[in-house]
């Protein structure tokens, strides 16, 4: 089956990896233009353009995929299937109808739940206790078509966005696979959404990403998690950015003086939340390194009592 791959991100990496192992094609990658990555901020390739380019697939890199361009390219191509894993444009209508496989799309989600941007980072957020993988035939909704295959997947405690989001993309490149069985043989389901369940993860913004101290310790904790490795949520330490990455819930019970360090050991230091407090375990304070917290308190005397903005 010849196959064009629309996606972008690190999460859409091993489901190309996948579709290029197979017995189909992969007869062109679309991808979003490149942009200025790291801290250097230079123009980098994304991520699927990276595998595209080791072997040797054509890519497309449209601004607009609802240009009149995008889809003459798509047409050059001729796929009998579209693939979308994490592209990050919405596609239009005449892009949608033109294989005759249709087009499919693969969600880091149990969809209906957490249609939209960042289902990987909000589930973290609602301290969900399972995620999974959803299959589906696109429609002009914002994840809304019908459901082929879905696959359930316990997510641990201590499990970042990062450690998610690399366990959801391996298993979602396997539902791909069998997917695409299924559409061949004729016997891929075709299951509506049940539209009234719905949730909506919104793209991560700026406005998500400072710690309120106010906040219970296991909401303080999901948002740590679901931040890291980035955007990274923050917190200001001597008037210092100071990033945290990775914390453990030492207490859902009691209260004390919002914000307050509690003690400093040797591992990092705790932190009295709105309801239990908290132990920070893993920062990088604005200009430098991540790094444990046990090392940055070497070089930051952070005493108990101290109140954290």
């Amino acid at each position: 089956m010849n196959i064009v791959y629309m996606g972008t991100s690190v999460f859409a990496v091993p489901s190309l990896q996948s579709l290029i192992a197979s017995r189909h094609q992969v007869v062109g990658v679309i991808s979003q233009p490149d942009r200025p990555r790291g801290r250097g901020k230079r123009i980098s390739p994304t991520p699927v353009k990276e595998i595209a380019q080791q072997h040797g697939i054509p890519v497309y890199q449209p601004a607009k995929i609802k240009a009149p361009e995008a889809t003459q390219q798509i047409r050059l191509w001729q796929p009998e299937l579209i693939v979308v894993v994490s592209y990050g444009q919405i596609i239009p209508p005449e892009i949608l109808e033109y294989p005759a496989a249709g087009c499919i799309n693969v969600h880091a989600s149990l969809l209906p739940r957490y249609r939209g941007a960042a289902p990987i980072q909000r589930a973290l957020m609602e301290g969900e206790k399972t995620s999974g993988i959803t299959t589906m035939f696109m429609d002009e909704g914002l994840d809304t078509g019908d459901i082929i295959l879905q696959l359930d997947i316990p997510v641990k405690d201590e499990y970042d966005h990062g450690q998610l989001e690399a366990i959801l993309a391996e298993k979602g490149a396997l539902l791909l696979e069998e997917t695409i069985d299924q559409l061949e043989n004729g016997t891929a389901p075709r299951i509506p959404q049940q539209h009234e369940l719905a949730s909506y993860a919104s793209r991560i913004g700026p406005e998500d990403e400072k710690i309120d101290w106010a906040q219970p310790a296991e909401s303080i904790h999901n948002q740590i998690r679901a931040l890291s490795p980035a955007p990274g949520a923050w917190i200001s330490i001597d008037t210092y950015k100071t990033k945290v990455f990775k914390s453990r819930v030492i207490s859902n019970d009691g209260s004390g003086v919002i914000s307050q360090v509690v003690e400093v050991g040797s591992e990092g230091f705790t932190v009295q939340s709105g309801k239990g407090i908290i132990e920070i375990l893993e920062v990088q304070r604005a200009g430098k390194k991540r790094m444990p917290a046990r090392d940055f308190l070497r070089g930051c005397k952070l005493q108990p009592g101290t109140l954290l903005a």
